[in-house]
């Protein structure tokens, strides 16, 4: 005794079953498989806090060169590049630069700039 299904029966039986009350929708966007292009590599989060770090290491190499006036201001603005990351990204976007709470990182890095550029201001030129 052979069991014969139909196609109608197939399409009922599988419409029934995707469109019943107790199941979540499928959160995927139509024409895009769930899972594919939803979330960046993990990496992608560090981008902002390597583009400090590099501004910062340039600052400190102007200053190894004898240019104290540069140095810091380029040091300050590395900072001040913190400072506005942290106000405008989220915290999963962040990285390393989310350190304490987001006020406290902000004042803190504001603060820091702003006393880098006095230094900046006040330092003696050298004359070469």
């Amino acid at each position: 005794m052979g069991l014969t299904v139909s196609q109608n029966t197939v399409e009922e039986a599988v419409a029934a079953k995707s469109h019943r009350p107790d199941e979540e929708p499928d959160p995927a966007p139509e024409g895009r498989e769930s899972g594919v292009g939803d979330e960046a590599p993990g990496w992608l989060s560090q981008v902002p806090y390597f583009l400090v770090l590099s501004t910062m290491s340039a600052g400190i190499v102007i200053v190894a060169a004898a240019h104290f006036k540069r140095g810091p201001a380029l040091i300050a603005g590395a900072l001040m590049m913190a400072a506005v990351f942290r106000t405008l990204l989220p915290q999963e976007k962040l990285g390393m630069l989310a350190v304490r709470s987001r006020w406290v990182d902000i004042i803190t890095l504001t603060g820091l700039a702003v006393l880098l550029i006095v230094l900046a201001w006040v330092a003696p030129q050298l004359s070469q």
